[in-house]
């Protein structure tokens, strides 16, 4: 019953995995630096759609001149524009909108780094693409704002997604699925913080590449799987997610350096973007394993004959398409 499950999952997984890349997230980013009393310093960064900038515009307070800034220019990654702008009442109370927003899946963070107190950091959504700029911004908003962050990223991540997904195909009793997300969760937990804090730096791309290979090597061990005789990848999993979870966390980072870390909450906010990617994790295995429940639940007399063709098929699966992103990944470099 499970195995026929798994075997859609993995279908409908390769399908939303060729048509997206590895890390849809990829919020915009404005930043709002005080030089003086009424000047700010703008600096506007907009995601990049098939080479043009994404539709939305930053629009700060009427009295704010200019409140919009020029052209954007690309860097290869996004599109960005700076501008000085002169704000005789200031920024708090007064409220900042994302035009176009609305119309979009992404979000984008907004840092205001003022002269005699705190930065801060505040999300706008599709659902709230205006905001009034709190008096008294607090670490608690930017908690929750990477949170959201780092819950999106995990569920929007196909390959990290794909290789939970590949852990719980291949690990079938309980207790070593608890102690291999563990090590996964306590391994990406390391080298976050270390990249984070420039203890560690490694280039993007190679580690992609070595994310999707560690895919690969899950789909072969869901291939060699044999009833009745333990591999060390399913006796001890805690090991080889451990290892694999050290590169996921590198990954993890990528997307945390592209976003930006406000400089006076730096642990707060890391620390809430791993919890977030956390929950993600174990959202995505409930509904997973929910889903297995309801389905025994509701068709019960659907055979388990399938399962000697389902586990293997779903093996493959998961290495087309963890092959595919390697192919592309390397093929980039």
């Amino acid at each position: 019953m499970r195995s026929v499950f798994c075997l859609l999952l993995a279908v409908w997984m390769v399908g939303a995995g060729k048509s997206a890349h590895a890390h849809a997230l990829d919020p915009g980013y404005l930043d709002l630096r005080q030089l003086a009393s009424e000047t700010w310093q703008v600096l506007w960064r907009q995601p990049d759609v098939n080479g043009r900038p994404m539709g939305i515009d930053a629009r700060l307070p009427e009295h704010c001149v200019p409140a919009r800034g020029p052209e954007p220019i690309s860097d290869g990654v996004a599109w960005m524009s700076a501008w000085v702008v002169e704000c005789n009442a200031g920024l708090a109370g007064h409220s900042i909108t994302i035009d176009g927003l609305e119309t979009q899946r992404n979000d984008v963070l907004v840092r205001l780094q003022p002269l005699n107190s705190n930065a801060t950091t505040l999300r706008f959504t599709p659902n709230a693409p205006s905001q009034i700029i709190p008096e008294r911004p607090t670490t608690w908003i930017v908690f929750l704002s990477y949170f959201q962050l780092g819950f999106e990223h995990i569920l929007e991540g196909w390959d990290h997604l794909l290789f939970i997904f590949a852990l719980l195909v291949l690990v079938r009793s309980p207790w070593r699925l608890v102690g291999a997300v563990t090590a996964f969760t306590v391994a990406h937990s390391i080298t976050l913080a270390l990249a984070t804090f420039g203890v560690l730096h490694v280039p993007g791309p190679p580690v992609e590449a070595v994310i999707a290979l560690s895919i690969v090597f899950l789909a072969l061990e869901i291939l060699k799987h044999k009833d009745g005789q333990l591999r060390l990848s399913e006796q001890y999993p805690w090991i080889v997610c451990f290892c694999f979870g050290l590169l996921h966390g590198l990954g993890f980072a990528g997307a945390l350096s592209e976003i930006g870390l406000p400089s006076q909450d730096i642990f707060a906010a890391l620390l809430a973007f791993n919890i977030g990617v956390e929950a993600g994790q174990l959202t995505f295995i409930a509904v997973i394993l929910f889903t297995i429940f309801l389905w025994r639940r509701l068709a019960p007399s659907l055979s388990t004959d399938a399962q000697p063709i389902a586990i293997p098929l779903t093996g493959y699966f998961i290495g087309c398409v963890s092959i595919f992103w390697l192919v592309e990944r390397v093929s980039g470099f």
